[in-house]
């Protein structure tokens, strides 16, 4: 029973992870009338690393006597710090790639494009030794159809141009985040290490910036609404979610819901903003969240 609760735990924090991705692109959208978008990844992840900063305090503060007693080895402070330098490295790469991609091509083709890291994550897997069942490998061809639908108009065509290929980058940079996350977020604390990652993501990106944008303190406050939303819920909340819930869980799974994030941010859009959902976005939805449960059951017949 413990052994079965924990993927079906895992998972719906991954759900969670999603869903609050995918009410922030109307932030991220909304943002950049007011500041530039390294600036806004900066300011962001900023306030995600401040927002963890009692969180790591209050669990220090929950912790057992006997836990307290034991003092993390050098070792383990390094692989720490190498996780979180890791993925915000990773982070801040695909976080701006994707920020600038979008302003050169649709939505609907960024979102496609982004969630392509359900088929790169297998891919290179492959190469690192993550064996995946059939089961899984249908998941994705059925969820990769469902982002068509979800994603892309008829008639759109699907010419590469220079935000098509900035997007692309950033898919890939999501997938070795997503897999670097896997290798760390068994050895470390998940917390301590997202936190680490928001400040060397809100460093870098902070550098550009300064450099190229110029930043002022009332561009920031006219923009505080989805700046506070893309800092505390989608860094500070979301991705420590990411973290946790992926811990233990097959990376490729975590990949496909994950990018429930393009289902949920049209459902978002059509509760939120009125924006009517056509019967070709409908059958995307359901062709998604039909792959997430066929992910599921070689998990759960493993736990047996």
């Amino acid at each position: 029973m413990k052994k079965e609760s924990v993927p079906v735990r895992n998972s719906l924090l991954l759900l969670l992870t999603a869903t609050i991705w995918g009410v922030a692109f109307v932030a991220q959208s909304v943002s950049m009338d007011y500041i530039g978008g390294f600036t806004f990844n900066a300011v962001r992840n900023l306030i995600g690393a401040l927002t963890l900063l009692p969180v790591i305090w209050g669990l220090g503060k929950a912790k057992s006597a006997e836990e307290k007693k034991r003092i993390p080895s050098s070792s383990d402070r390094k692989t720490l710090i190498t996780g979180g330098i890791c993925c915000g490295i990773l982070l801040c790469l695909a976080s701006n790639f994707q920020q600038f991609g979008i302003k050169y091509t649709t939505v609907g083709k960024a979102g496609f494009i982004t969630a392509c890291y359900i088929i790169i994550v297998p891919v290179i897997g492959i190469f690192l030794k993550k064996k995946c069942s059939p089961f899984i490998w249908i998941a994705v061809v059925l969820s990769l159809c469902g982002l068509y639908l979800l994603c892309l108009t008829p008639g759109e065509g699907f010419a590469i141009g220079k935000g098509e290929l900035l997007v692309l980058i950033c898919a890939v940079l999501f997938s070795l985040h997503i897999l670097v996350i896997d290798h760390f977020s068994p050895l470390v604390d998940g917390v301590k290490m997202s936190c680490i990652q928001f400040l060397v993501c809100g460093i870098l990106s902070g550098i550009p910036a300064l450099l190229f944008e110029s930043p002022n303190l009332s561009g920031i406050f006219a923009a505080k609404v989805p700046i506070l939303y893309a800092g505390i819920m989608s860094c500070g909340v979301a991705y420590t979610l990411q973290i946790v819930g992926q811990k233990n869980m097959n990376p490729t799974v975590a990949s496909l819901i994950l990018s429930l994030e393009s289902c949920i941010s049209v459902i978002a859009g059509w509760l939120i903003l009125g924006q009517n959902l056509s019967g070709r976005e409908i059958l995307g939805c359901v062709l998604m969240f039909s792959a997430i449960i066929l992910a599921q059951l070689p998990q759960k017949e493993t736990a047996v």
